[in-house]
């Protein structure tokens, strides 16, 4: 059985930050939350696991667009209370906008430049305009 860490999920009332990174290109893919069952469900399961705050629920990654991360590495910072994953993005896209990244959009004197293409058309998987995944 695998040891699952202690993390310390009293300092932002029972979640902690999560960034997740593609384990090939080190590229960052998203920024989330995990509260103690998504932390223990990804140990355990492999596939990245998240806590949605405006659901109040679990979501397993991909879980209704297939587009799932493997989880290859784990890193816990100094404070046990942040979480570096390193996985394998199946199917490409992170964001449920439909591109690679959730951080797609740059800062510019002029305002927001997006950068890329959408992967997917978040409409035909979601079912929703603006992409709404929370799976």
């Amino acid at each position: 059985m695998k040891t699952i860490p202690e993390l310390s999920f009293s300092k932002l009332g029972g979640i902690v930050p999560v960034v997740t990174v593609d384990d090939d290109s080190g590229e960052v893919l998203m920024q989330a939350f995990m509260d103690r069952e998504a932390w223990q469900r990804t140990l355990t399961e492999g596939i990245a696991h998240y806590y949605s705050r405006s659901r109040s629920k679990i979501w397993k990654k991909g879980e209704t667009s297939g587009r799932i991360q493997r989880v290859r590495e784990v890193f816990v910072d100094c404070d046990a209370d942040s979480v570096l994953l390193r996985v394998f993005q199946e199917g490409g896209a992170a964001c449920h906008t439909g591109f690679r990244s959730c951080f797609h959009r740059r800062v510019t004197d002029s305002g927001l430049e997006t950068l890329g293409e959408a992967l997917f058309d978040p409409a035909k998987v979601y079912g929703s305009e603006d992409g709404d995944e929370h799976e």
